[in-house]
């Protein structure tokens, strides 16, 4: 399960990353309001873990910018204790839980998990699927009507990410900063080259998915 923790306190938010990845999520940090809505506007998260102050945009102006924009991903909002109004405006704008600071740590592991149970592509057998295709990113394989092709890593990455955002345009720097990070060296032509070789292996699936090149905007799975 792939989170995305917006904090600005860097000492907490690695605090809580390192207590994340222990129990075997992956994370990514935002730091500020801005950087958290780019990220979760990729659609690419499983929960997002947000903090109501933060500084360039606040956390109910990220929530509500991902809800207008269509990114369902569940929400946890981390409040200050006490803050009821924070609260209630969270849940009203799309919230699905909240957390008073400061908080245990197994707290927040279990409002993880029961989010987890509650989202339908997790507590199934999860598997993504688009048309014809499968994926199961845990496996690293990608299936059509009954023939199965072994992925590498980075190959699996770009079909999850390419899956979940079907029929929306996914740039070459939204695959570069969820594929390698923020501060790779990367260059466009490599995504060029992960793009080829999954439309390779969905060709040699015979599927009737396709990936188009949106010129100068980006990629499009389209089924």
């Amino acid at each position: 399960m792939r989170i995305l923790l917006v904090e600005d306190e860097p000492y907490i938010a690695e605090a809580i990353a390192q207590v994340l990845k222990k129990n075997r999520y992956a994370v990514d940090l935002a730091f500020d309001g801005e950087s958290g809505l780019d990220s979760g506007l990729t659609g690419i998260y499983d929960i997002i873990v947000l903090d109501i102050m933060l500084p360039k945009l606040d956390g109910l102006g990220v929530l509500e910018q991902l809800r207008a924009s269509g990114i369902d991903t569940p929400v946890i909002l981390l409040t200050a204790r006490g803050e009821t109004e924070d609260k209630i405006r969270g849940l009203d704008t799309g919230a699905d839980d909240y957390l008073a600071k400061p908080f245990h740590t197994d707290e927040l592991l279990a409002r993880l998990r029961a989010l987890g149970r509650r989202k339908p592509e997790l507590n199934k057998d999860g598997v993504m699927r688009c048309g014809d295709l499968e994926l199961d990113p845990l496996a690293l394989t990608l299936r059509c009507n009954g023939h199965e092709l072994q992925l590498p890593p980075k190959e699996s990455q770009l079909m999850e990410l390419l899956m979940r955002r079907k029929n929306m345009v996914t740039t070459k720097e939204m695959i570069i900063e969820k594929l390698w990070g923020y501060d790779t060296d990367a260059e466009e032509n490599r995504v060029e080259i992960y793009i080829s070789l999954l439309r390779k292996k969905i060709g040699q699936l015979d599927s009737s998915v396709s990936i188009q090149t949106i010129r100068n905007a980006g990629y499009v799975l389209k089924s």
